[in-house]
């Protein structure tokens, strides 16, 4: 899979993280949680792929291992062109002015004994960026630009409503001018409304700036307003990966349909017909056998219980993992 005519910002390739499963006296090591478990994607500059599915299913796992905030068991991670997978602490340094993140909780991702002001301009301490009139005045404007006043600097985040907080959050993400992005749900805690004014701002500061997003959302609604591609994610694997409008309206794997089909439509006099998936979730732990997907699929065929489908390009961009596309 590829970003399109551009040059990748951000480009990952057969990307796993497994968590080591301990149990007794001795910790001994009797399993694996297979979080991430093989996906692989990139995002151009000034794009944004959409990472959707249901809740465990590793979207939070691969976003903080692409940021390297969690080590990846394999995999690439290249960032620019560079392979950024296993630089040391001190090497990686200068690649993390490139990445940023937006946590899901815009009140638990903010110090509460920081003011607003410190919080927004830490990253520039840290880096040793400016002096302390010129982090002061760049904080100032990046307040100003998340559509918070330079006077509340002086605040804490208590002082904030949700919808600021997650401003701040935002402003400390654009501190150092980074190229690339990762949401990790960041507008899932907030209310409708506001959810809609903050998605809004991400668009506009993506084209002032050519910024890439990785957007990290069970919402299919907030994803399909702010995404240019969808990676559809289910058991720690890429099921479906393609533009926008062809997930919408042409999905081909019957997980993504099953997500689809369960998006409110705003008009009640379109009836549309829910597909219920069967059973739960299973344990990343002990995945199903071939395709992780058979035991809840309504059109599972043997073949699916024993080999695990690659993930194939259907159409012009359009990868589906399913025996039967």
């Amino acid at each position: 899979m590829t970003a399109g005519a551009n040059q990748p910002v951000l480009e990952i390739k057969d990307l796993k993280k497994h968590f080591p499963v301990r149990k007794g006296v001795l910790r001994r090591t009797v399993g694996q949680v297979y979080a991430v478990d093989g996906i692989s994607f990139a995002i151009g500059v000034g794009e944004t792929l959409g990472l959707v599915g249901e809740s465990g299913c590793g979207k939070t796992t691969a976003g903080r291992a692409v940021l390297r905030l969690i080590e990846p068991t394999s995999g690439s991670i290249e960032v620019g062109g560079t392979d950024i997978t296993h630089l040391s602490k001190s090497e990686l340094r200068p690649y993390r002015k490139q990445m940023q993140i937006i946590f899901q909780d815009p009140f638990s991702s903010l110090n509460p004994r920081m003011t607003a002001g410190d919080i927004v301009g830490e990253p520039l301490l840290v880096h040793g960026v400016a002096n302390r009139k010129e982090r002061a005045e760049q904080v100032a404007a990046l307040f100003a630009r998340v559509g918070l006043r330079p006077a509340q600097m002086a605040n804490y985040p208590h002082q904030f409503s949700g919808g600021q907080r997650q401003r701040i959050g935002i402003a400390r993400a654009l501190a150092l001018g980074p190229k690339l992005i990762v949401g990790d749900e960041p507008v899932s805690a907030l209310d409708v409304s506001i959810q809609a004014q903050v998605i809004n701002l991400l668009q506009d500061l993506q084209r002032e700036r050519q910024l890439s997003y990785l957007f990290i959302s069970h919402n299919l609604a907030v994803v399909e307003h702010i995404s240019h591609h969808i990676a559809v994610m289910y058991l720690g694997r890429i099921v479906e990966y393609a533009d926008t409008r062809s997930i919408f309206t042409r999905a081909q794997h019957p997980y993504t349909e099953a997500l689809l089909s369960a998006v409110p439509v705003p008009d009640p006099a379109i009836r549309r017909q829910k597909r219920v998936l069967q059973g739960d979730v299973p344990s990343p732990v002990k995945p199903p056998s071939g395709c992780h997907f058979h035991t809840r699929c309504p059109y599972a065929i043997p073949r699916c219980k024993v080999e695990s489908p690659p993930l194939r390009e259907i159409a012009p961009g359009h990868h589906v993992s399913c025996h039967l596309r």
